[in-house]
């Protein structure tokens, strides 16, 4: 898509991959941190961890053992929570340990077999072995992702404002969470073999965290965080080439320098910082 900018094929590819999955994931970030639901995000990333490492196992693809481990936990989730009459939190917590033995278990017992496979990719990601094909994928999900949001703003300001009141004022709160879940799971498998298990998270939160410190509306994050989550990964990818560094912890590093940095210049901070200082005065 991006060849007639980018002639070399190899870095073609790693900067479409890590451009798509940055946007669809720093716009879902909005959505994650906003619905203060930030455990799901961290449980369905292992759990698409937890389906690779069986995909793995077994000699199936591993991008659709992922998008089956992620979904599964995506539907889980609210049965499971109304079932057991526990907080979603609790559940939250199991289902992220279960999935992290899972993941666990498989690789240990494929270590034990001598099947030689090297798990560094499933943990930290590598974008160089995408297929054309699952970046096409990453590109759809993007477009669906986007779409969704354009299409539900309203039901979505309101769901991030108040879930009960936006229930009472009828609107079906629990398919539009099942729509977004089911979304989440699958940026998460498609963006998983790019970052990895471990590094998926931050492309989940980082992005909204730092849109916060400047934006002061739903709007204004909605647009901030993808570009931000898009401007880092092309420079973590630039950086990674030129430097010859691993791209995504590469990424994952500036994501965290940039947020430190977003803090401590924050004009949210400062205003905070001048409110404290008049009430010290008063």
């Amino acid at each position: 898509m991006l060849e007639f900018l980018i002639p070399n094929n190899m870095v073609c590819h790693a900067t479409e991959a890590m451009l798509f999955a940055s946007i669809g994931c720093g716009i879902l970030a909005v959505l994650i941190t906003q619905m203060k639901i930030s455990s799901i995000g961290f449980t369905m990333a292992h759990g698409a961890f937890a389906g690779a490492a069986v995909g793995m196992f077994f000699g199936l693809n591993i991008t659709l053992a992922a998008v089956v481990g992620s979904i599964l936990i995506a539907f889980l989730l609210g049965p499971l929570s109304d079932k057991a009459r526990m907080p979603v939190d609790t559940i939250l917590g199991v289902l992220f340990g279960a999935m992290m033995a899972v993941a666990i278990f498989f690789y240990a017992w494929m270590v034990q077999l001598g099947m030689g496979y090297d798990a560094s990719a499933l943990m930290f990601g590598s974008v160089l072995s995408l297929y054309r094909e699952e970046i096409y994928g990453l590109a759809f999900i993007m477009l669906l992702v986007i779409v969704f949001v354009i299409v539900f703003y309203k039901e979505i300001s309101s769901m991030i404002f108040h879930m009960k009141i936006a229930e009472i004022s009828g609107i079906k709160t629990r398919p539009m969470m099942y729509m977004l879940l089911f979304m989440i799971a699958l940026m998460v498998a498609l963006t998983m073999p790019i970052v990895g298990g471990l590094l998926l998270y931050v492309w989940l939160v980082t992005p909204a965290a730092i849109a916060y410190q400047f934006c002061g509306t739903l709007k204004q994050m909605m647009v901030a965080s993808p570009v931000i989550a898009g401007s880092i990964s092309l420079i973590g990818t630039w950086a990674a080439f030129t430097f010859n560094l691993p791209i995504a912890p590469l990424s994952a590093v500036l994501f965290a320098l940039v947020f430190l940095i977003a803090v401590l210049i924050s004009p949210k901070r400062r205003i905070a910082r001048e409110k404290y200082g008049a009430v010290k005065k008063e």
